[in-house]
């Protein structure tokens, strides 16, 4: 991975994730490019009158762009403020086009052959967190690729330990292996979390810890890895406590897509997760087998 895609609405919220995925970048040395996704303003007739003045793609592109370069050029200089001249400055690079933010996204995401997308998550209003929590639900639901979502709030201290939520399902041992990749430059723990309502000391659960763990010895190649199982009758509660309790830089887990009723009337766990928690959320995707 050579970039980071940030995406970027210009809020405070993502301001702050862009600002969090330069710090990241510096630490892998790699660049990121700040990528925004818009819409051009149409006629809109409403009794024989146009609701607003009209403004032709150009203009907009024009403006958006003017609005990457100052943000740009104000994440590189508060990073070479804080940095030493001689030491790995991220380049930063910027792009626009029409659409959802998610296809957006994505087209940014393909074109740089990046394996990151970081993007913000809610707002210090009720309108701002209305949209960047639609927006980053959808990217969830529709990234084919990880995700890492940035809390207002959240700054960047270094990743020392990453938590990775776990069901023991064998496709996450691939993940594992992908996440080990990531934590590398950091020398970063990745704590095994698994959290049901069992006792620990359960046979089958232990035979199933057991098996699992050696799946990933044999094949996710990185020596960090610890285990820990958090016994609570919810799963959401146990990771937010994991979160909050468990002195965790980021917190990992897959999507895994429930059904159309169930998105309704139960919701996904790391759509609830990502409102929850005041760490970074990093999402993969369900059957995720390239590497970061």
């Amino acid at each position: 991975m050579k970039t980071i895609v940030v995406a970027t609405d210009f809020s405070p919220a993502s301001e702050n994730a862009a600002r969090y995925a330069l710090h990241f970048a510096k630490n892998i040395k790699v660049g990121i490019k700040l990528c925004h996704a818009f819409k051009v303003p149409a006629e809109a007739p409403m009794a024989a009158q146009v609701a607003w003045p009209l403004e032709d793609y150009e203009t907009v592109k024009e403006d958006v762009t003017t609005d990457l370069s100052s943000l740009a050029d104000k994440l590189a200089n508060e990073e070479k403020a804080v940095s030493e001249p001689s030491s790995f400055h991220p380049e930063i690079t910027y792009g626009s086009e029409v659409g959802a933010v998610t296809d957006v996204a994505r087209n940014f995401v393909a074109g740089e052959k990046s394996g990151l997308l970081v993007m913000g998550t809610w707002g210090n209003g009720e309108l701002s967190r209305a949209f960047l929590g639609s927006n980053s639900n959808a990217m969830i639901d529709k990234a084919g690729f990880p995700v890492l979502l940035v809390p207002t709030d959240a700054t960047y201290n270094g990743v020392n330990k990453i938590a990775f939520a776990t069901d023991l399902s064998k496709s996450d041992v691939e993940i594992i292996h992908s996440l080990g990749i990531l934590a590398y430059p950091f020398n970063a723990e990745i704590l095994i979390a698994h959290v049901t309502d069992e006792k620990y000391d359960d046979p089958k659960h232990q035979q199933k810890v057991d098996a699992f763990l050696n799946e990933i010895t044999c094949k996710a190649d990185y020596p960090k890895v610890y285990y820990r199982h958090i016994k609570s009758r919810n799963v959401n509660n146990g990771l937010e406590w994991l979160a909050e309790h468990g002195q965790v830089d980021i917190l990992a887990m897959v999507h895994r897509p429930h059904s159309f009723f169930q998105k309704i009337f139960i919701g996904s766990h790391t759509h609830q997760i990502a409102r929850q928690v005041e760490v970074p959320l990093l999402v993969f995707p369900e059957g995720y087998k390239a590497l970061i």
